[in-house]
C-alpha cells in the first residue's frame, strides 16, 4: 500500500507481554496514514503475534544481544522515523545508534535526550481512565499521525485455521481463560471458583467450554476441567491458531491477559475479568466491536500486588453471577 508521503517507520515495542505489543499496534495504524511501510521491532516471543497484524510489513527481533549489531540491522531498513512505545535505556540507545533521524520516545527519563521528540505519558499525570491504546497514540500524534478510536487487528493465517480445525470439531463452544503470566509461577493460584464458573457457563449457555492457557498453565487448567463439557486446550495451540479458534467461539471469558486482547482483535465477543483491586479496567479493557468488563469486587489486602499477594483471594472469590450476567448481555446485544 502506497500513501501520499511514502517512507518507512519503525515501531519499537520490545517489552511487556503479548497484550502490550498487540495494543501498541494502534500506533502502526496511525503511522500508515503517513508512511508507506511500517515494521515492528519486538521480543522474540512476540513475533508470532505481530506477524498477524496487517498494518505491519515485517517484524524484527530484539533478543537482548549486541546493541551495535542490532542498530546496524535497523540502519539497513532505511527508516525515516522510529516510535519507542516500551521505553528503556537500551531501546533509546539502539534507535540513536541506528541513526534514525526522527526518534519519538518517553519524556522524563535519564535516557530521554536520545529521542528527538519526547512525549509525556498521560498516566504519569494521574490519568487512570484513558485506554492504553489512546495513550500510546500520543506518540504517533507527535509526528502528525492519528487513528482515532483505533482497535488492534489480528488476522490468523490459513495454516492457523487448519491447526484450530484439527484441534476442535465444529460444535459450538465458549473460551474460558483462567490464568495470567504469574499464575504458574508461585504455585498458589486458586482454581475452585474457575471450575465453578466453567460449570456455570456450560449450564447457562448449553455449550462446551474450552479452557485455554500456556503449556506452563496446563496443570492449573487440569484442576478446572473435571466435568463433562469442559475441555482443556492449554498449551495445545500456537497464538495464531488460538486467534482462529477465537473467531469461531461464541465468546471469550477470561482474566485480563494477552489472549483477551487477541480474542477482541479477531472480533470475538470478549468479556475481560479484572479481579485485582490494583487493575485499571478502563485502561486495559479489551478493545473491539463487542467487548465488556467485569470489575473488581473482592477487597484485596492493603498493599497487595499481583506479584506479592499471599493467597489470591480475589481469584478464589470470583463474582460468578456478575460474570454470567455480563456474558449473557454481550451475547444477546
Amino acid at each position: 500500500m502506497k500513501d501520499r508521503a511514502g517512507g518507512a517507520a519503525l515501531l519499537y515495542t520490545a517489552g511487556g507481554g503479548i497484550g502490550d505489543s498487540l495494543v501498541s499496534t494502534v500506533v502502526a495504524q496511525a503511522l500508515r496514514k503517513r508512511f508507506a511501510r511500517v515494521d515492528a521491532l519486538a521480543l522474540p516471543g512476540h513475533r508470532a503475534t505481530l506477524q498477524r497484524v496487517p498494518e505491519l510489513e515485517d517484524v524484527l527481533l530484539d533478543d537482548g544481544g549486541n546493541e551495535k549489531a542490532l542498530a546496524a540491522q535497523i540502519t539497513a531498513g532505511g527508516y525515516d522515523a522510529c516510535i519507542v512505545t516500551w521505553a528503556t535505556a537500551r531501546a533509546a540507545r539502539v534507535a540513536a545508534l541506528a541513526n534514525i533521524p526522527v526518534r519519538v520516545g518517553q519524556a522524563r527519563r535519564l535516557y530521554s535526550s536520545r529521542f528527538t521528540q519526547r512525549v509525556i505519558v498521560r498516566s504519569e499525570l494521574g490519568d487512570v481512565t484513558s485506554p492504553w491504546s489512546e495513550i500510546l497514540l500520543d506518540y504517533a500524534r507527535a509526528l502528525g499521525c492519528d487513528a482515532p478510536a483505533a482497535v488492534p487487528h489480528f488476522v490468523p493465517t490459513e495454516a492457523d485455521r487448519a491447526e484450530a480445525d484439527a484441534a476442535v470439531d465444529d460444535a459450538p463452544f465458549l473460551l474460558l481463560h483462567p490464568t495470567n503470566a504469574i499464575a504458574s509461577e508461585r504455585g498458589i493460584w486458586p482454581t475452585h471458583a474457575w471450575a465453578a464458573l466453567a460449570r456455570a457457563l456450560v449450564d447457562r449457555f448449553a455449550t462446551r467450554v474450552l479452557v485455554s492457557g500456556t503449556a506452563a498453565d496446563a496443570k492449573i487448567v487440569e484442576r478446572i476441567v473435571a466435568r463433562d463439557g469442559v475441555v482443556s486446550i492449554a498449551g495445545k495451540l500456537g497464538i495464531g491458531a488460538f486467534g482462529a479458534l477465537a473467531q469461531r467461539a461464541r465468546a471469550f471469558v477470561g482474566i485480563t491477559t494477552g489472549t483477551m486482547h487477541v480474542a477482541a482483535a479477531v472480533g470475538c465477543p470478549t468479556i475481560g475479568i479484572f479481579p485485582f483491586q490494583s487493575d485499571f479496567p478502563e485502561r486495559w479493557a479489551p478493545r473491539g466491536a463487542r467487548t465488556a468488563v467485569v470489575r473488581p469486587t473482592y477487597r484485596c489486602h492493603r498493599g497487595d500486588t499481583k506479584e506479592s499477594c499471599p493467597d489470591y483471594a480475589c481469584i478464589a472469590n470470583l463474582d460468578i453471577p456478575r460474570i454470567l450476567a455480563t456474558t449473557q448481555t454481550l451475547l444477546t446485544s
